[in-house]
């Protein structure tokens, strides 16, 4: 290792260090030791602190054994005349500076410091469970953290433009010579935000300790590992969180420091300047500190040593086309033309046909283009029907199909397209316009990303677009009479109806141990997956993540468990779980990988159970926030009294029917009753409960176990007279 990148990283690791132990000083001189220290919305108190040293920081004397800790690795700088192996002196005072950066920006919180200006801060494990998905899925390959400035706001916008149609979520902030990169994008009017790939989290170097300690949590939530196992966890992140560090500028001491942390957790550093290299691999997968000179090679540069898999989707249209795009809002000063929304009818509607009667690629206009609407006009009519083929296309995977519309026209760089069948939204902004996007366009893409992804059922796409009010309203009814079948076909389907269920995977590469099974009533805790959308990825992908399961003798029909169920369950656990009940909270119930949506967990006082969702940042009746719980729940254990769930699970007849089902359910968020009201109050008719939801509390009636106990006797809820759930 180059005694120059030594020496600077043992340098920035001492002032870091220094800083730290200054305001932890001032803060307990100010405060008192016993002052509460937090990050907002976090079960891992100091996550680095908690993972690698098994500290739980809540304190501001909590952080005084993390400091010692960071001071015992600290290194003394390199001599002059003396040449020796560096590498482990500098990595290990990159662990000193991130242990120190982390009690520095906690601090920063507790003096009300935090988040910077325009920046998110400290990423709360609620975003972490709602990017799950696309952490496993393939739609985020990995993620960037970008330090400092470019030499230009061009080079700036055009280094994330390119990591944001790789779909690499990228997380900018630092400075070089007082200007962040940042600002750069802010200037330039590029939407950033955890829906755009593009996470600002400060403008200085330490609070690069955001992006680092959000990785490090991937280890706990969904690896299932414990605190304190340090090698593990550290392992964890080289070989599953697919991260690299982009430093552009000149580097400080600090950044190296902070740069040798992130090499520590197999993150590798990538710089635009002339640096000393670091090639022998090992701590990282490739080489851990490299230079690339030439920005229009810089991003592949990055992926090569980093090793990632990217894909991405080459479709001839006049504007960038990445995932990373799908959240892009376009407001309306940048609006050229907009369809559907509250002011018009608009729809969309996918069905499968004959081969004779599509032709592949064919796309129809039907009514005015946008080069023909004034600019900035008010909404117009839009119907999109979408006609497949194929040999292996099934009536019931239409729906399947058709929910991808959305995530297809949302890809688009400048058109943001929100809901789904007749309540659809579509705006195209004045650049994507001027860049040359027409109607056909749509049609393009549809039938490319139709073709890339379901290939194994569809043949052959062609699509008909319509914009002229007297047809859109004509063919809607025809699709609402579609939908309305599609739901009670769908509605129809009981666990009993079918002898096969389905395995689900995905989640194996952040949780090892964790496996879904999927049934008709019950869908993937993620919410993503139902049990048509198994069948269609095993259609699909024969080898994929999901599996069937010909359920074969039932041990218990009441807790829901058959032997072939337990047997896949036991192989793909890894022999960690022996048996999983498909309808019982308290036995054997199904592990939880950490991207559910909601948490069900008892309430033994109240004889029931509450159910919180992701979106809760409030304390429940159990003590304990959603994050807390979820801090106990993932990671591909059996927890019993505690269930990951996708919400729909909730109107299911199966949910935790080995208990009692729904008339177990004494408290939920409001905002979480409000959506599902109409449903719920159905199911509780259906089982005789009709005044059920009026009996279910809230945070506005109970946020503790004495108010729930009260609300629930005084509205005479059923469980109270339910037997025992714990005996």
């Amino acid at each position: 290792m180059s005694k120059q990148v030594a020496t600077a990283v043992i340098n920035g690791a001492g002032d870091i260090f220094i800083q730290a132990q200054d305001f932890l000083n001032k803060a307990i001189k100010e405060k008192g030791l016993d002052a509460k220290l937090s990050f907002p919305e976090t079960a891992f108190y100091l996550p680095l602190a908690n993972a690698l040293l098994g500290l739980k920081t809540e304190t501001l004397k909590d952080c005084l054994p993390i400091l010692v800790h960071a001071k015992s690795l600290l290194a003394k700088a390199p001599l002059q005349k003396v040449w020796l192996p560096y590498l482990g002196d500098a990595l290990n005072s990159g662990m000193a500076a991130l242990f120190c950066e982390e009690i520095i920006v906690a601090l920063r919180y507790l003096y009300n410091q935090e988040p910077q200006k325009d920046c998110v801060g400290f990423f709360t494990d609620t975003i972490m469970r709602q990017l799950g998905i696309q952490l496993v899925d393939g739609r985020m390959p990995g993620f960037a953290a970008i330090l400092g400035a470019a030499p230009d706001n061009k080079t700036a916008v055009e280094i994330v433009r390119e990591l944001q149609e790789r779909n690499i979520l990228t997380f900018v902030g630092s400075s070089t010579g007082n200007r962040s990169i940042i600002d750069q994008l802010i200037e330039e009017n590029v939407q950033m935000g955890w829906d755009n790939y593009i996470v600002p989290y400060g403008r200085d170097t330490i609070s690069a300790i955001y992006p680092l300690n959000w990785a490090i949590r991937s280890a706990l939530t969904f690896g299932g590992l414990k605190p304190g196992d340090a090698q593990k966890c550290l392992l964890y992140t080289k070989e599953r969180v697919f991260a690299f560090g982009l430093t552009l500028g000149k580097l400080d001491d600090i950044k190296y420091a902070t740069g040798a942390g992130a090499i520590n957790m197999g993150f590798p550093i990538i710089a635009d300047t002339d640096i000393p290299q670091i090639k022998p691999s090992g701590i990282t997968v490739y080489e851990a500190l490299v230079k690339e000179l030439d920005y229009k090679k810089i991003v592949p540069r990055c992926i090569d040593v980093r090793g990632l898999k990217v894909k991405v989707s080459s479709i001839p249209i006049p504007m960038p086309y990445a995932a990373a795009f799908e959240g892009e809002r376009v407001k309306k000063e940048q609006l050229w033309v907009e369809f559907g929304g509250k002011a018009s009818s608009a729809f969309e509607y996918l069905t499968m046909k004959k081969s004779e009667e599509v032709e592949d690629g064919k796309f129809e206009l039907i009514g005015p283009d946008i080069d023909q609407l004034e600019e900035g006009s008010k909404s117009f009519a839009l119907a999109i029907i979408v006609e497949v083929s194929g040999r292996k296309m099934q009536k019931d995977f239409e729906p399947i199909l058709e929910r991808q519309i959305h995530r297809y026209i949302n890809y688009a760089f400048g058109i943001m397209h929100v809901g789904q069948r007749d309540m659809n939204w579509i705006r195209i902004s004045i650049n994507t316009f001027n860049k040359g996007f027409r109607l056909k366009h749509i049609g393009v893409i549809l039938h490319a990303m139709l073709h890339q992804e379901y290939s194994a059922i569809v043949d052959k796409v062609q699509a008909r677009l319509y914009t002229r009010k007297i047809d859109v309203d004509k063919l809607l009814p025809q699709a609402k009479k579609v939908y309305d079948e599609r739901d009670e076909r769908l509605s129809g389907m009981t666990d009993e109806s079918v002898d096969t269920y389905y395995s689900c995977s995905l989640c194996q590469s952040f949780a090892p141990n964790h496996v879904c099974i999927v049934t008709p009533e019950r869908l993937g805790l993620c919410g993503a997956y139902s049990w048509l959308d198994a069948r269609a990825s095993f259609e699909i992908m024969p080898s994929g993540p999901n599996q069937p399961i010909i359920k074969g003798q039932a041990m218990d029909e009441r807790l829901g468990q058959w032997q072939n169920v337990n047997e896949t369950v036991r192989l793909k656990s890894n022999k960690t779980i022996e048996k999983v009940s498909m309808y019982s909270l308290m036995d054997s119930p199904q592990s939880s990988c950490g991207c559910f949506e909601c948490i069900v967990a008892i309430i033994p006082e109240a004889n029931g159970v509450m159910i919180v969702h992701r979106d809760y940042s409030g304390m429940t009746p159990c003590g304990m926030s959603f994050t807390t719980l979820a801090g106990s729940v993932g990671g591909g254990v059996q927890t019993p009294g505690f269930l990951g769930i996708g919400k729909l699970y909730i109107l299911s007849k199966k949910f935790i029917s080995a208990e009692g089902g729904l008339k177990r359910l004494v408290w939920m968020p409001k905002e979480l009753k409000d959506a599902l009201a109409d449903k719920l109050k159905r199911h509780a008719n259906e089982i005789g409960e009709s005044d059920l939801i009026d009996k279910i509390a809230d945070e506005t009636t109970a946020v503790s176990s004495d108010e729930l106990l009260k609300f629930l006797e005084e509205n005479q809820h059923p469980a109270l007279k339910m037997e025992p759930m714990m005996r």
